[in-house]
């Protein structure tokens, strides 16, 4: 059966191979076309010339929760109205929509936000449609007349990708004033936002900042009193003055004249003359006899702040699903396009001049007096060359300037990723280069890891991949196997070209092929369903991790393709016969002259002079574009780093290549004693992982082995460096937005004033978009840092001009830098600022002030992930639920002081949610009191609403802006406890009371928002953990502590309160239980594809014992890179332990899928070289034990190259990505590391297969 099935799969390759060596043309051509649809696919941005259409890319996956958000406003409303009648009855009537999973309401000053969490399985369109089916078909009396919910954007704010603010800028740039507020406001709400809304791919363009304008009709009550008119009167009228109509059409002379009746409100002096009643006399009372018409600001909840000075901008939502990168070139194109229409205008430095200057100024130019209306002004300056102007007067144009743009981002994870796989290919030519010694195998074999690379691309985009850094990771450290068939195939060719010269290039093409072509796919194979199980992944985990399993098999697919299709055809036109006709002709030619015919031993030196030359070139190239050492050190250093890097470990191989057959020959006569070895390795990777005391009995726990190896600590994910910071701390709950907005300020000029710090744009209260349900309590700080080094837009680094002989940056006459390709890197950063971190420690010195709370550290992409995902602003929380507010309140209060005593807890980065301490003024009517008058609640509460918050009376229409007017006292008549107490209520018979004798005015303290999940009212209490502990082992730490102060009596839990843990190491923990079965089932699906390929339990056991020691060496890897003295040397000045960021990493997601990509690696070697023991055994039959071992060595000698060559290119592939300090090697490395160091473990399987091979043939033997 064996036997058969071999003859088969060989049969089959045979035909496969002659297939594409007969259509070698059509081969090149559809490769050639499949390469230009990759480039065109791919999401690097090329400038090619070759129509775009990358597939979507992003910097990182979205991992929050399949979330809608129900917003409903309701103007005015206390967060207790807005629960009880709006966010509770939603919450309950939601929960039944199929597919909810929970439901989480916030409920603010004048709005519920409610997200809807579905289960990730329901498509997110769908779930919006089941969500407008059920508000649709609400009961009429489940919420308050006049109240609509709506669905928020079809985006979540993961998708806010692009902020920007409104500013004035002179012709060279530089910020001007001159523009107000109001003015700002209205520009970006008419003009700019929906300009920038019909961009292709744009959910929502919200605003935040600034004032919205509003007609604003102040009434003053003692008029009201004397021309005995109402509030309610005055309200009326100028709803009444606000009207058109329409009165048909009429036929006049044969022509349709349409007809209509204009009165709609144009300006001040239309609401003024607005007629309120007529007196006795029959004069009218007008509008402006009882009340002051202006415009002013209406009321807001949020405000934003540029380094200290206020600002109006926008915020820039991505649709779900679409391509964030191709929505902010779509953001960029529109704002070409309308910012030639933002106005301009003429400002004057009033520091730097006086009112006679300026009016002495228009004077003489025949310009008007200075004044609100100045386009004469602006026209003038237009006209006139900018150094004809004064200094004090200066021309200013509105524009938009972006101040967080996630493509910035994106290109610079791409730029990191784009460099690694760059370093990898040169890496795999000096490999290749140097152990085949061989120019065309090199050109065979590097050829395949682009082209696989740009062909991954075209799946992809089929299958709608997002290229994101944990996707294109998958490519990266899958290197080794992209090239592993292209190794050996090239590896067996030459070998057969020497054995036999006389052989043509089709019959060496086909056997080397057919040799080892099915080992080599069994091996991909093997590569590729050992992630099959992550593609069952659900949740956050799946939602991380989906996109690299995509990739990796899509990319391995290619290579797999290539190699069975490209490769053959390529080999053969390498070796084809022409070749070495031109190569005869050549030679006869030189006969003719034997002056110039070469002795064959000064030919073979001059092409290894030609490698040689090669070899350093590339290792050139490869050391200018690494740069391990840094730019400042010089290319030669760096040379000479990268040469004795890759010069040791090649060295190192080749001794491996050179010892091999005499170890292997002393092992075989050990076998028992050799195998102690690896399983005293898969024993310390054990220990590593668990913990000593768990796998070793004998291991006390307080003893020094014991402390040495605890086990390692886990966490989700570890963080992506964005590049960015976003402070979020917060205020107390009574704080006002005028506070709030003073303190915001003084913060971000303290901020701004590091020299690190490139921006600071900060917010306090909410956008208006319902993804941002922000109180006026929280404030929320984008700090973006400058680099390490200078850069250009791409994120390269710039060099300059540099005097060694003063050991200073030369610069020109204004004092700037002088770029030079021949200079040094400028470094932005401070002596003592090594890190990121180091910024954040000076940023959180700076913005320290009174009543202001601490805030963790975090970023923008990361904050987002973690508020989508658990509804909090920190990795980790408790969630309480508690059944009324003052229990809520006091028991976080309570909890919050407990975890400041917590082991594990670093007690400044506790902080419990004021679930009540806003202030209220409740004004309570007497009924007995307003009956005894005539009055009903409606009426008295009317008067009040109207009288104090405002009455809305309609819109003004200019244009195609809207404006609302609003009715109410007049300021100084509403500010006052006193005041409040005489506002005016109309009686039913005429006369007015003052509100003190219908009401009492109390003082209360409440709820500055309203949480709920799943209709039971929750509070947050969130902490971080101290330095250098992982957060599961903090949450842990943080349980037990409270388990013990409960059962000590120390803690009790009041009635109807519970509480749970929440944050990101929830996803860690399901990812946890998913990897129980995930990870066994990979194996045994590996397990199941290599005994369908050698059918015999025995050497598929052989094999998959690769396995647990590539596993091991994993984990021991890990280990080492958390020791100290590991690599703890210098080479040309600079540590390998910061080279190669060497520390101590937690078991994360990203650790156990590089785990998951080692499985399929490790068993490549065993394969190919069980592979051809098969063979041997099956063309020889060894008579004793003498011959056995000695086939087994012949065969191992055969197969022992390519082995060390996939191994080498697999090891010194990953250096680049294990020393990557860009955007996204946050990722890269911890999934690489255990890759690395189980290829490094994993050689031991070149010894393993063949020793077990000679055991069972050995057995075998003597059974007989």
């Amino acid at each position: 059966m064996s036997t058969e099935s071999a003859r088969q799969q060989t049969t089959l390759f045979s035909q496969l191979i002659s297939a594409c060596l007969r259509q070698k043309l059509l081969v090149l051509l559809i490769s050639a076309l499949l390469v230009v649809v990759g480039v065109g696919y791919a999401p690097f941005g090329w400038q090619t010339g070759i129509p775009l259409k990358p597939v979507a890319v992003d910097a990182i996956p979205n991992l929050g929760e399949n979330q809608q958000i129900v917003f409903t406003e309701w103007p005015g409303r206390s967060p207790q109205d807005v629960e009880d009648q709006l966010s509770y009855p939603l919450s309950v009537a939601l929960m039944g929509v199929a597919g909810v999973k929970d439901v989480r309401t916030l409920s603010m000053f004048g709005f519920s936000s409610i997200a809807v969490i579905f289960d990730d399985s329901v498509e997110f369109y769908w779930s919006r449609s089941r969500l407008l089916e059920k508000l649709a078909s609400l009961p009429a009396d489940t919420l308050p007349a006049g109240v609509q919910p709506s669905l928020g954007p079809d985006a979540t704010a993961l998708g806010q990708v692009f902020w920007y603010t409104l500013e004035g800028r002179d012709p060279s740039g530089n910020t001007t004033s001159g523009w107000d507020l109001d003015e700002l406001r209205s520009i970006q709400d008419w003009y700019l936002r929906s300009g920038l809304l019909a961009a292709e791919g744009i959910s929502e363009v919200a605003s935040i900042g600034g004032y919205q304008r509003e007609y604003q009709i102040e009434v003053d009550p003692d008029l009201l009193r004397i021309y005995q008119v109402s509030l309610a009167d005055v309200t009326n009228a100028v709803m009444a003055a606000n009207l058109d109509v329409s009165a048909g059409s009429r036929e006049l002379n044969g022509v349709e004249y349409l007809l209509r009746g204009v009165g709609l409100v144009k300006n001040l002096s239309d609401i003024e003359q607005a007629v309120v009643r007529l007196a006795p006399d029959n004069t009218p009372i007008t509008v402006a006899d009882v009340a002051k018409v202006s415009t002013g600001p209406a009321q807001r909840r949020g405000a934003l702040d540029v380094a200290g000075a206020e600002a109006v901008g926008g915020v820039v939502t991505v649709r779900q699903g679409y391509n964030p990168r191709q929505a902010i070139d779509n953001i960029y194109a529109k704002l070409n396009q309308v910012s030639r229409g933002l106005p301009v205008k003429a400002v004057i430095d009033w520091q730097h001049n006086s009112a006679s200057q300026v009016a002495d100024f228009a004077k003489a130019n025949g310009l008007p007096a200075w004044g609100s209306e100045n386009g004469q002004w602006t026209t003038f300056l237009q006209q006139q060359p900018a150094d004809s102007w004064p200094q004090w007067l200066t021309l200013s144009q509105l524009t938009v300037v972006p101040f967080y743009d996630r493509s910035e981002l994106i290109n610079e994870t791409l730029g990191t990723l784009e460099q690694a796989l760059s370093l990898q290919i040169l890496i795999t030519i000096i490999v290749v280069l140097v152990l085949l010694w061989h120019l065309r195998a090199v050109f065979a074999v590097s050829i395949m890891l682009p082209l696989a690379v740009l062909l991954s691309f075209i799946g992809m985009k089929l299958f709608a991949v997002e290229a994101n850094i944990v996707a294109l990771a998958g490519i990266a450290i899958a290197i080794g196997t992209i090239v592993d068939m292209a190794i050996i195939v090239s590896e067996n060719l030459i070998r057969q070209r020497q054995l036999q010269p006389a052989l043509s290039a089709y019959a060496a093409v086909q056997r080397a092929m057919q040799e080892v072509g099915p080992a080599i796919v069994t091996a991909i194979s093997t590569t590729i369903v050992s992630f099959l199980p992550v593609f069952s992944m659900t949740g956050a985990e799946g939602k991380l991790f989906g996109p690299l399993a995509y990739s990796k098999t899509l990319v391995l697919l290619a290579a797999a393709s290539l190699a069975l299709t490209l490769l053959p055809v390529m080999l053969f036109l390498l070796f084809s016969p022409r070749l070495q006709r031109l190569k005869n002709t050549l030679q006869g030619l030189t006969g003719r002259w034997p002056r110039l015919t070469l002795p064959d031993n000064l030919n073979n030196r001059l092409r290894a002079l030609l490698l040689l030359v090669l070899l350093l070139t590339v290792t050139g190239l490869l050391a200018y574009f690494w740069q391990p050492l840094g730019p400042a050190a010089g290319l030669l250093s760096n040379i000479l780093l990268v040469a004795t890097l890759l010069g040791t470990v090649l060295v190192c191989f080749w001794l491996f290549l050179v010892c091999y057959l005499p170890l292997l020959r002393l092992i075989l006569k050990v076998k028992l004693l050799f195998m102690l070895l690896p399983l005293l390795l898969v024993l310390h990777g054990l220990s590593i992982w668990l913990g000593a005391e768990r796998v070793l009995p004998w291991v006390e726990a307080d003893s020094a082995t014991a402390q040495r190896y605890p086990g390692m600590g886990r966490e989700f994910m570890p963080a992506l460096d964005e590049g960015a910071f976003l402070l979020m701390p917060s205020l107390m709950p009574h704080a006002s937005i005028a506070e709030a907005l003073a303190v915001l300020q003084q913060q971000d000029r303290a901020i701004a004033a590091i020299p690190e710090v490139r921006s600071v744009v900060g917010k306090v209260g909410r956008a208006d978009t319902a993804l941002d349900p922000a109180p006026l309590g929280m404030i929320e700080t984008l700090i973006q840092y400058h680099s390490e080094y200078k850069t250009d837009t791409a994120g390269n680094r710039q060099y300059f001009r540099y005097d060694s002989a003063d050991e200073q940056f030369v610069r020109d006459s204004s004092g700037e830098l002088i770029a030079d390709a021949e200079g040094r890197p400028y470094r932005q950063w401070r002596n003592h600022i090594n890190s990121p971190d180091d910024i954040w420690q000076e940023i959180i010195q700076a913005a320290q002030l009174p009543g202001v709370t601490s805030a963790p550290k975090l970023q923008p992409i990361e904050t987002r992930q973690l508020m989508l995902q658990t509804g909090m602003r920190a990795a980790m929380g408790i969630k309480l639920a508690a059944p009324d507010l003052a229990t809520l309140g006091q028991t976080a209060l309570q909890l919050e002081q407990i975890l400041r005593q917590a082991p594990a807890v670093l007690a400044t980065t506790v902080n419990a949610e004021r679930v009540v301490g806003q202030p209220y003024l409740e004004i309570h009517p007497d009924r007995a009191e307003i009956a005894r008058h005539g009055l009903s609640m409606q009426q008295v509460q009317q008067a009040i609403a109207t009288a104090i918050g405002g009455m809305d009376a309609g819109r003004i229409i200019d244009g195609r802006e809207r404006y609302p007017i609003r009715v109410r006292y007049l300021r100084e008549q509403r500010d006052t406890l006193e005041q409040l107490a005489d506002v005016l209520v109309d009686t039913p018979a005429g006369y007015p009371l003052p509100l003190t004798q219908l009401a009492e005015i109390r003082y209360q303290r409440g709820p500055q928002m309203i949480r709920s999940e799943n209709t039971f009212l929750t509070a947050y209490v969130t902490f971080g953990g101290k330095p250098g502990m992982a957060e599961v082992e903090v949450v842990d730490a943080v349980a037990a502590y409270l388990d013990q102060q409960r059962s000590s009596g120390a803690w009790q839990l009041p009635a109807g309160v519970s509480y749970s843990f929440a944050g990101s190491f929830e996803q860690q923990q399901r990812a946890a239980t998913t990897l129980l079965w995930v990870v066994p089932l990979a194996l045994i699906i590996i397990f199941m594809l290599l005994y369908l390929q050698f059918r015999r339990v025995s050497t598929t056991m052989m094999i998959f014992s690769s396995i647990a020691v590539a596993w091991a060496g994993g984990f021991i890897m890990l280990d080492w890179f958390g020791q100290s003295g590991f690599l703890n040397i210098s080479l040309f000045g600079t540590n390998l332990r910061e080279l190669f960021q060497l520390q101590p990493y937690n078991l994360s997601i990203a650790v156990w899928v590089g785990f998951l990509a080692l499985f399929g690696i490790a068993v490549d070697d065993g394969i190919v070289m069980a592979s051809y023991l098969k063979q041997a055994f099956t063309n020889s039959k060894p008579g004793s034990t003498a011959e056995v071992r000695a086939l087994v060595l012949s065969a191992a000698a055969k197969r022992i190259r390519p082995c060390l060559m996939t191994s080498a290119t697999t090891i010194l592939a990953l250096m680049p990505v294990l020393s990557a300090t860009g955007r996204g090697a946050d990722l890269m490395i911890p999934m690489a590391i255990p890759t690395f160091g189980g290829m490094v473990f994993v050689l031991l399987s070149v010894f393993m297969v063949p020793v077990l091979y000679c055991a069972v043939e050995e057995r075998k033997l003597r059974s007989k």
